[in-house]
């Protein structure tokens, strides 16, 4: 690993842990996403993570707290968007129709997408915006 890799690594895990505690799973590797699209059944919310500022203070907060809804997606997975390249490469393909942008969020159900919240629909929006836009999408689909 060179030194600007080791210290994007240690940047970012911060940014990492704000999911994973959360009960996320991280998806490092295109393998990982290839297994998690083809085997999971049921509904999952997928957040692309990214290290600007819109996904610091608006999408985490916002995938975060929408968990305490009634309703909530059966799994929960996150890809980083500039740190897990190729991951999150191999999860845009799965989220065919919808422009790659980083921070965004996917409800999918048995890998086909129900519902997407590009980066357009998170920079600039509150934080409680943007759960009620995944709340909505929660009481419709989950």
């Amino acid at each position: 690993m060179n030194p600007y890799e080791a210290y994007m690594k240690e940047i970012s895990q911060p940014m990492r842990d704000e999911l994973t505690n959360s009960g996320f799973a991280e998806l490092t590797t295109p393998e990982e996403v290839d297994t998690f699209i083809s085997e999971t059944k049921g509904t999952s919310l997928v957040v692309i993570n990214s290290v600007c500022g819109c996904a610091a203070g608006l999408a985490r907060p916002a995938a975060r707290e929408s968990l305490n809804n009634e309703k909530r997606p059966q799994h929960l997975v996150t890809v980083f968007a500039g740190q897990d390249r190729e991951a999150t490469a191999r999860m845009r393909d799965y989220l065919e129709g919808y422009e790659p942008s980083s921070p965004s969020m996917a409800l999918l159900r048995d890998g086909q997408v129900l519902h997407f919240i590009p980066r357009e629909e998170i920079e600039d929006y509150e934080v409680e915006e943007i759960v009620e836009n995944l709340t909505k999408a929660y009481n419709q689909y989950c």
